[in-house]
């Protein structure tokens, strides 16, 4: 099994296979962990798969401050969930340095090889394998595997062999974000807005002018503020961004300067709006920004991690010869379902935020004013968390949870008290019995090599039995007296003969 590229895609890929009995080998082009700032956060469905892992702890130790109040930009307004007892969007402040830092940990610890300062220069493929072409540091070679799997970002070198179209455009705009000190100079009043020798007063939030957006957010010591501008310019990812750079851009949106303290954090980046056609060519796959580009921040490296956590059991049931027909393609159908929803949401926000005359701004007031409601809000964040996302499942008609996520219920057992988090740790298949239905238990039996069997009871259940996939999503759930035979079929589907 080979991953190409040690971003966090491809190490959570590499760590989700360990959990499943598969040692992948990671290649990739850099030779170290990237310096350049990119991703500073992760949030969303994330965030709990991580919990039913039992990682998230090691990711909050790693961040880089607690948990913020769950309110988030969202195209030129803000999506403020606040007020809510249990908001569907909450984001952890993290930079991307320390989330492969703790996903490679993990995976090594799991088995995975990671080989740094190798790249990938050619790729082919037949019925029974994948044949890898590798220049590494002391030369080229070759490596050969079951599948592989491209994570190596917008500019997949993977994706281009196999040929896979990358449809969608890109946007002529750059953004810089920038953190830093508050100087002496700047008064950050009360309210939050700013006050600035030769620039007045700046209103806390977004402001427009005919040369861009400048938006910003500050403490009396931390000024954070980012400035959006149309050009045409291709920058290098890899170039790190200069506070002269900063300055400039601050200059041509604003009509002067603003004065800046020391830097904490500065990345630069542009917008895509692109889609693979398909996730899947034969044995090799895509995952992550290879797959997916979006035209909006705070969305691509949580779906990307996504993209393996639904990928990684499947192709270790490939791997290991029980896969059932069709079980790969899955893979598809449901990620790139996700990924549209993905893209349906950023590109509301890009027609948001790139208006400029007073009917944009009609529209965003009267979408500020909205999200004013709470089922409003509440379904905003869910699109934006992607914790509304409902996979297609065969059956589901049936009933209202199969592909859902499953929800984290507290369970009492004959060995004690746990919890559907708990029971996810391993990344195994789990049969939950909730309502002591020995019919059921009877025919999950003939599935206990690749499955767990739990029965438990749980205040307010959702459902006599839950059948709960390696990725935490139910492929099977039932209130049925009679269900035994929808139950097989599910086992079947997913988890192959009994």
């Amino acid at each position: 099994m080979v991953i190409v590229g040690a971003g966090p895609a491809g190490l959570m890929l590499a760590a989700e296979l360990g959990l499943a009995g598969v040692r992948p080998v990671v290649v990739e082009r850099q030779p170290r962990l990237r310096e350049t700032p990119k991703a500073h956060g992760i949030g969303g469905r994330i965030l709990p798969v991580l919990r039913y892992r039992g990682l998230l702890e090691r990711f909050e130790a790693a961040a880089s401050g607690p948990y913020p109040p769950p309110r988030f930009p969202f195209g030129g307004v803000h999506v403020d969930l606040t007020q809510l007892a249990d908001p569907p969007m909450r984001a952890l402040p993290i930079a991307q340095r320390e989330i492969e830092r703790v996903l490679a940990e993990r995976a090594g610890e799991l088995g995975a090889e990671i080989r740094r300062g190798h790249e990938v220069v050619g790729i082919s493929q037949d019925a029974d394998r994948v044949t890898v072409d590798v220049q590494g540091p002391d030369g080229p070679y070759q490596l050969t595997a079951h599948y592989l799997v491209g994570c190596d970002g917008g500019r997949s070198r993977v994706r281009e062999l196999a040929g896979i179209p990358f449809s969608g455009t890109t946007l002529p705009e750059v953004n810089r974000l920038v953190q830093v000190t508050v100087p002496d100079s700047v008064t950050v009043l009360d309210n939050g807005d700013l006050e600035v020798p030769g620039l007045g007063r700046l209103r806390a939030g977004f402001t427009r002018t005919e040369r861009g957006v400048f938006a910003f957010a500050a403490t009396p010591e931390m000024l954070s503020f980012q400035t959006t501008e149309d050009e045409s310019v291709e920058y290098d990812d890899d170039k790190p961004m200069t506070m002269d750079e900063v300055g400039a851009s601050v200059r041509r949106v604003l009509g002067g300067d603003l004065p800046l303290g020391e830097p904490k954090r500065l990345s630069r980046y542009t917008f895509q709006d692109r889609q693979a056609d398909r996730y899947r060519d034969g044995r090799i796959m895509l995952a992550g920004d290879a797959a997916h580009l979006f035209p909006a921040t705070g969305t691509a490296i949580n779906v990307g991690m996504n993209d393996s956590v639904n990928l990684a059991w499947k192709l270790a049931a490939a791997v290991q010869g029980w896969a059932p027909d069709g079980l790969l393609d899955t893979y598809h159908d449901e990620r790139h379902y996700a990924g549209a929803r993905a893209r349906l949401q950023t590109r509301a926000q890009v027609a948001l935020r790139r208006g400029h005359d007073a009917a944009a701004e009609a529209l965003q007031a009267v979408f500020q004013e909205l999200l004013t409601d709470e089922s409003a809000s509440r379904r905003m964040g869910a699109l934006v968390g992607a914790t509304d996302i409902r996979y297609p499942m065969p059956g589901a008609d049936q009933h209202a949870l199969p592909g859902t996520f499953a929800p984290d219920l507290t369970l009492h057992t004959d060995q004690g008290v746990t919890s559907v988090a708990e029971l996810m740790h391993t990344a195994r298949p789990v049969f939950l019995d909730l309502a002591d239905r020995p019919d059921l238990r009877e025919i999950a039996e003939n599935w206990r090599h690749r499955i767990d069997i739990v029965t438990a009871k749980t205040d307010d259940r959702p459902a006599d039995a839950l059948l709960i996939r390696p990725d935490a999503h139910i492929a099977w759930a039932t209130d049925e007296s009679t269900a035994t035979d929808s139950l097989r079929r599910a086992l079947t589907t997913w988890f192959g003969a009994p």
